[in-house]
């Protein structure tokens, strides 16, 4: 709880409460809830050749996050933060195994926000979704992101495999990715996105009609959705602690309008951001922006 600090406006009226004040610890007792798990990796980021950093994030998060206003007055209790999973030297799969455990037991609860760390908090996640609903039932990858994340893992995984791992591995879970910059993936990046029958928007369709209407027919098609965003899709001015910056990335407001698409989809189970770099960051603006987009998820999760 020592992270959970902040401005307090009063101590027991709840209208003037903010996430400090509502956040618990303690072990899930009740069903309805929303719970929080950190990933402090950045293993990786570092096997992918980018900068090392992420690991940090989630404490950043949580700060930033701690002081902001509590509007979902109706859930006061809902929110439980179950601390972090951390990853030990160049143990990534491990890591990546123990966060795919205490995902499954999250959602037998309610829903699971991850606070990652590099973007290979995804394939954890995933795991813990899989295990959660089982081998038969379908699952929609959404990625708010610029890059595809499917190199080749021949010799190793790292924070840019994680979706080609998924597809190789799991005949029942489909992509559908967002934001993809033309100059930041090879050809044989979309040749790959290409031959696994990806769904992808390029970050200049985002405005077309026909993005919202395939990203629905996306949702609508699967049991369960896993949503993650990847903050380095966002423009570097708005978003310049990131492992990987885009200068032609997404404004704030086009990325909050996609995730609240994404996250009040009956089907949404759980969301993950990563690539928030602290150690890079300029006034923790990338950290409050995080803490911000985490508000949205958390309040369009108890609708």
């Amino acid at each position: 709880m020592s992270v959970w600090q902040g401005r307090i406006d009063h101590e027991t009226e709840p209208t003037y409460f903010r996430y400090h004040q509502i956040v618990k610890t303690e072990s899930i007792t009740k069903q309805g809830i929303v719970g929080l798990i950190g990933f402090s990796c950045d293993e990786g980021v570092r096997r992918n050749n980018g900068r090392i950093g992420a690991k940090e994030a989630p404490l950043a998060l949580r700060k930033q996050l701690s002081s902001l206003p509590w509007r979902n007055h109706i859930h006061i209790n809902s929110l439980f933060d179950l601390g972090d999973i951390v990853c030990e030297g160049h143990e990534l799969e491990q890591a990546q195994r123990e966060l795919g455990d205490k995902v499954s037991d999250i959602l037998t609860k309610g829903k699971a926000i991850v606070l990652g760390g590099g973007h290979e908090t995804l394939y954890g996640q995933y795991l813990g979704v899989r295990k959660a609903v089982g081998q038969d039932a379908s699952i929609g990858l959404l990625n708010i992101d610029a890059h595809f994340d499917m190199r080749s893992y021949d010799n190793q995984t790292s924070s840019g495999t994680m979706f080609k791992q998924i597809l190789d591995e799991d005949p029942n879970a489909h992509y559908f990715v967002c934001g993809i910059q033309q100059y930041g993936n090879t050809t044989a990046l979309f040749d790959t996105a290409a031959n696994y029958n990806v769904q992808y928007f390029l970050d200049e369709q985002l405005d077309s009609p026909q993005f919202t209407k395939d990203l629905n027919k996306f949702m609508d098609a699967y049991d369960v959705l896993l949503v993650t965003l990847c903050m380095d899709v966002l423009s570097a001015a708005e978003a310049p602690g990131v492992s990987a910056p885009s200068p032609f990335g997404l404004s704030t407001l086009k990325v909050r309008d996609i995730l609240r698409q994404m996250i009040s989809h009956k089907n949404t189970v759980s969301f993950s951001i990563c690539e928030v770099n602290p150690t890079l960051d300029i006034n923790n603006q990338t950290a409050k922006l995080g803490a911000y987009f985490i508000n949205e998820v958390i309040m369009n999760s108890f609708e």
